[in-house]
């Protein structure tokens, strides 16, 4: 039964939207590159060609673009100095079998050694031994054009293609800033190890080419996290929600948000619709926000951009429905709170609305949470 169930799938079962996000990614970037860079059909004048290994490129770039495999460094650096090697290679044998299978060992040793490993670099090593008149006409310049051109073209529109679906490629670095743009890491990134312990641990268990050291870091601390939140019992959201909302609709000025926030010093209000039907949330950062960019179009300062955005066109006031976010966690009176902390703390948000059928029916703050880890710590034996 266990051989059985070793055969079967070995990751997580993924949402349809990141398997059609990743989808999607690799058809523009190769779509893009094959109509204004490389040509679809072989050009043994320029080079100007795609090559099936950027296929398998995509797959990575697209598909897995956290990986150590799929960074700038491994994909260029690592399909580049296969190209080489297999173009050596090329010209110094005749026999094929011997060729192609030479070629494809040597360029694993080689980008091994140039921590530039990046799978289908076997397979542009293989499509060089593979292909005589296409290495005895480009020579060495098959390793520029079309393997190193192609392959930066394909990394730079992987870059911008993530963070145009909120993604983040390449690789953070473990020393990056959170995201609130301070030197503090992201809350469940900050553990007690350096990056040269971590770096230690990947490679004591040979994991150095299948994750990095920031990922680690955030894993781990999500663990430790989630761990944590164990020891807190078997409360869920509707134990410690606040249930009394004061909440706005998509038509309310942001005069009266702002002066909801400062009345009652909340940091989030639900926005809803008819029938407490939930629509989203605007959290005082939204406020902040639209004041800083009204502030640095008009080239003022802060406090008169907010003025101004809090006051201008009176018959027709800026809403709320203008700043609020329809995205971000959200919740169920069943939910625990052991999955509450790493919604907050992953988001980076003060609240999680809590929801019934599309109504809400309350919310879950950081003061919330924080007294009943308070509470559960007192009458802990």
């Amino acid at each position: 039964m266990h051989i059985l169930r070793s055969l079967g799938p070995a990751v997580a079962g993924p949402a349809p939207g990141e398997a059609l996000r990743a989808g999607v990614g690799a058809f523009a970037g190769l779509a893009l590159v094959g109509l204004f860079l490389l040509s679809p059909v072989v050009d043994l004048e320029l080079g100007l060609y795609l090559v099936a290994p950027f296929g398998a490129s995509s797959v990575l770039l697209f598909a897995v673009p956290n990986s150590p495999l799929a960074q700038p460094w491994s994909a260029i650096v690592g399909n580049t100095l296969a190209a080489l090697v297999g173009v050596a290679v090329a010209l110094l044998l005749p026999e094929p079998a011997l060729r192609i299978a030479l070629a494809v060992g040597l360029a694993v040793t080689v980008t091994i050694l140039c921590r530039a490993v990046h799978p289908p670099a076997g397979a542009v090593a293989m499509t060089a031994a593979m292909s005589p008149e296409a290495v005895e006409r480009l020579g060495f310049w098959f390793a520029l054009a079309p393997i190193a051109l192609g392959t930066a073209a394909l990394v730079a529109l992987a870059a911008v293609y993530a963070r145009l679906t909120g993604r983040h490629y390449p690789l953070r670095q473990f020393d990056d800033p959170g995201h609130h743009g301070t030197e503090d890491a992201d809350p469940v990134e900050r553990l007690g190890l350096s990056e040269e312990e971590l770096a230690a641990i990947l490679e004591r268990y040979r994991q150095s080419l299948n994750l990095g050291v920031e990922d680690l870091a955030r894993l781990v601390g999500a663990a430790e996290l989630q761990a944590a939140s164990h020891r807190t019992g078997p409360l869920a959201a509707a134990d410690i929600m606040s249930r009394d909302l004061v909440t706005v609709t998509p038509e309310t000025p942001l005069t009266e948000v702002a002066r909801l926030f400062a009345r009652h010093r909340f940091t989030a209000l639900p926005v809803v619709g008819p029938g407490a039907r939930f629509l989203g949330v605007i959290f005082q950062i939204h406020l902040i926000t639209r004041a800083r960019e009204d502030a640095l179009r008009l080239d003022r300062g802060f406090g008169p951009a907010l003025k101004r955005l809090l006051d201008r066109d009176r018959d027709r006031p800026v809403a709320a429905a203008e700043i609020m976010s329809v995205a971000g966690p959200r919740a169920t009176a069943e939910t625990p709170i052991a999955a509450l902390m790493p919604m907050m703390a992953g988001a980076g948000i003060d609240a999680v609305p809590v929801l019934d059928r599309g109504r809400i029916i309350g919310i879950v703050t950081r003061t919330d949470f924080m007294a009943a880890l308070a509470r559960h710590t007192v009458r802990a034996p």
